[in-house]
């Protein structure tokens, strides 16, 4: 049996997933009434010294675009994308494909809702597959991956608004460096993670929101310092601008939402360098 046809675990409508919430923020229709009422909680809890979620949503969608588009310049035919979320407008396939029409792009989730949809939408596309996958076991995600992928060449590896929904700080620097080890020169790591500067985020949005991701599937919230994030880069050479807030990567548009100044979400892209270090 392949991934494509491994039936879907169970759907719970009543216990919300980031997925469908991400969905709702990004004015999405594929969600249920509970993700609408935790959606909206956050949206309460965002105006409360930060940014409306639902714009850092969209800042972080135009980050993914914008970071995929430089990997495919650059000559990256392949792409793995960890916890895609539901399928919403500029999905990975699609800005790589106006770039490479025959990239390979392997989506890989544990969500059923999403395994749903992803696969309906992918039907017939002979360059695109979803795997069922698991962020904390990242080596048999990479298994799973490598049946359509090539690890001999480069590949661009996408954890977009993943990591903050693990905990535990020592199993994501771990989860980072198994995810690095096949990456063969010329290869991107493109990851986004929620952020918050010290003294511009009220300790009661800060509970309030980790009290809403504490009632969904991925049961936490975590928000990272720069330099924790900065760190999943080292020894990659860290593209321009380097890690910036989603909304200052390579975006020429000058409108930005109020608030987003605040706090929100880091995003860089690092590559693996074609040459190795001269030693001393």
């Amino acid at each position: 049996m392949t991934e494509s046809e491994r039936p879907a675990g169970k759907i719970d409508p009543n216990v919300p997933t980031v997925a469908r919430m991400y969905d709702y923020f990004l004015g999405g229709k594929d969600n249920f009434p509970a993700d609408r009422e935790a959606a909206e909680r956050i949206v309460q809890l965002s105006g409360k010294g930060g940014a409306d979620v639902r714009e850092m949503a969209r800042a972080n969608r135009g980050f993914l675009v914008r970071a995929v588009e430089a990997a495919a310049r650059a000559g990256v035919r392949q792409f793995l994308d960890i916890g895609t979320g539901l399928p919403t407008q500029d999905n990975v396939h699609q800005v790589a494909h106006r770039i490479v029409p025959d990239a390979r792009v392997v989506y890989s989730d544990n969500d059923p809702v999403v395994l749903v949809h992803a696969r309906a939408l992918l039907t017939g596309d002979p360059h695109t597959v979803i795997v069922e996958g698991d962020a904390h076991d990242p080596k048999g995600l990479l298994d799973a991956a490598a049946r359509h992928l090539d690890f001999g060449e480069p590949v661009a590896v996408l954890a977009v608004a993943l990591f903050h929904y693990l905990a535990g700080d020592d199993e994501v620097a771990g989860i980072v460096r198994t995810l690095r080890e096949p990456l063969v020169p010329g290869s991107h790591l493109i990851i986004s993670h929620a952020y918050v500067e010290e003294g511009q985020s009220s300790g009661e949005r800060k509970a309030g929101t980790e009290e809403v991701y504490r009632r969904t599937t991925a049961g936490v919230l975590h928000w990272r310092d720069r330099d924790t994030v900065r760190a999943y880069f080292d020894g990659l050479e860290l593209l321009e601008p380097g890690l910036v807030p989603v909304q200052d990567w390579r975006n020429d548009d000058p409108i930005v939402a109020p608030g987003l100044d605040k706090g929100g979400i880091l995003g860089g892209v690092g590559r693996v360098p074609l040459e190795a270090p001269q030693s001393g």
